[in-house]
């Protein structure tokens, strides 16, 4: 199991947004550069290369760049110079740009909503993409939540799109990773209704991607301790890597980088 570092930007700065709330203006959320749209759990003006460097230094693979809306070009491919081949890149990635950031270094592209498309998987899109670039270099991302409404502690997650704010009837389970399995090197998934509020994992979701997930998968979302690891770990079968973002002392969190990687070295010698 490997901690994977991220990068999160939103008009072209580094910061942690609580996912579920990524929205107020659902119209306007992917072309904003408006911090309103969400609530944000930390902001810096320390330039992305800044991280990258650092994941570089600490030999940290693996790890995302995710463009919140527009204006985060230029500090995505300052990210992606800084560490060349060492970090995915997702928000926004369709047919039409994704061999364009490979170039710009990024080792894989992440994609949700070109693929997830008006509510459905569109295997034209998918199978489109794989023919560009391979599957070798494309990771899809199943951030997931439960319906709105859903009282069942146990009802099915649903991939969402649309910074997470449209529900697509595609469930996260067995069949469903088996399928995609064959069309991607790698999962990517979210526990929306979690993500950014340190309020614990989910874990019947890390319970099911470390069961039936056929590709490496890593999850984020509700890290409040560094326990966490040791959770995931276990919940997971060792198969489920982990993201931690808000919880960081570098992104304004009580968990110390310094130890997160200590941590995942012991564990990957």
């Amino acid at each position: 199991m490997k901690f994977r570092p991220c990068i999160d930007l939103h008009a072209g700065q580094v910061k942690q947004i609580i996912g579920s709330t990524l929205t107020d203006d659902k119209q306007n959320a992917l072309t904003s550069t408006s911090s309103a749209v969400s609530h944000e759990n930390f902001s810096t003006d320390k330039p992305a290369s800044d991280f990258s460097s650092m994941y570089q230094t600490d030999k940290l693979t693996g790890g995302h760049v995710i463009m919140l809306g527009s204006g985060n070009q230029q500090a995505a491919k300052s990210a992606l110079e800084a560490y060349p081949k060492g970090l995915q890149i997702g928000g926004g990635i369709t047919l039409s740009n994704a061999q364009e950031w490979l170039e710009y270094g990024a080792s894989h592209v992440i994609v949700t909503s070109f693929v997830f498309h008006n509510g459905q998987i569109d295997w034209e899109r998918l199978n489109s993409l794989v023919a560009l670039i391979g599957k070798e270099k494309l990771v899809l991302d199943l951030s997931c939540r439960r319906q709105i409404g859903d009282d069942d502690a146990s009802g099915p997650y649903y991939v969402v799109t649309d910074r997470w704010q449209t529900f697509t009837n595609v469930q996260v389970n067995e069949e469903t990773l088996n399928k995609l399995g064959n069309y991607c090197s790698e999962f990517l998934v979210h526990g929306v209704e979690n993500e950014g509020k340190r309020c614990g994992i989910l874990e019947d979701l890390v319970e099911l991607l470390g069961k039936y997930s056929p590709v490496p998968v890593t999850y984020a979302g509700g890290v409040k301790g560094i326990d966490d690891l040791e959770r995931v770990k276990v919940l997971g079968g060792g198969k489920v890597d982990l993201t931690i973002g808000s919880a960081l002392d570098c992104f304004g969190g009580d968990i110390k980088y310094d130890d997160v990687v200590a941590w995942h070295k012991k564990e990957n010698p």
